[in-house]
């Protein structure tokens, strides 16, 4: 499974690439069904005005569309960063069935940092998780873009 796990990251990856390409921070998502992707997504919150246009979110609008469902029971999503509260309950509202994602976010992640959302058993719908899987990769893409945009700030205030 690991291998499928990691060929399915690499395409969240590229997702993450295109958001950060455009000044995104470089979070990205597939979805997954049957082996192939049919939803893909990238942040595009700036570009958009969308508070909402988050990767998992996007990613999850175009597997429904694919579809021609909203309930994407047999899926799999791939996110590069644990997904937020927001995304996890667009996740649990969309059935999707596993979660795979690289890097945790210790300041809004929902599946493991903060909040176990996905696997509360108090909710209508539980979702497996696994964590890690090209989690350097997923972590270094964010470090990246903030090392960038903090240099960036500085050369725009005239700091050195």
């Amino acid at each position: 499974m690991f291998q499928a796990d990691s060929r399915f990251m690499k395409a969240a990856l590229v997702e993450a690439q295109k958001a950060y390409m455009i000044g995104e921070v470089p979070i990205g998502a597939v979805v997954v069904h049957n082996g192939l992707i049919v939803g893909r997504g990238h942040n595009l919150r700036e570009h958009l005005n969308d508070g909402i246009a988050h990767a998992e979110v996007l990613a999850i609008e175009e597997a429904c569309r694919a579809l021609q469902s909203w309930r994407l029971v047999d899926c799999d999503l791939y996110v590069t960063i644990e997904p937020c509260l927001m995304c996890s309950g667009a996740i649990i509202n969309s059935r999707i069935k596993n979660v795979c994602f690289g890097a945790r976010d210790p300041k809004a992640g929902a599946t493991r940092s903060l909040y176990t959302v996905l696997e509360d058993s108090r909710l209508n719908h539980q979702v497996h998780v696994v964590e890690g899987v090209l989690a350097d990769q997923s972590s270094q893409i964010m470090k990246d873009f903030f090392k960038a945009a903090r240099k960036k700030r500085k050369i725009k205030t005239g700091n050195s």
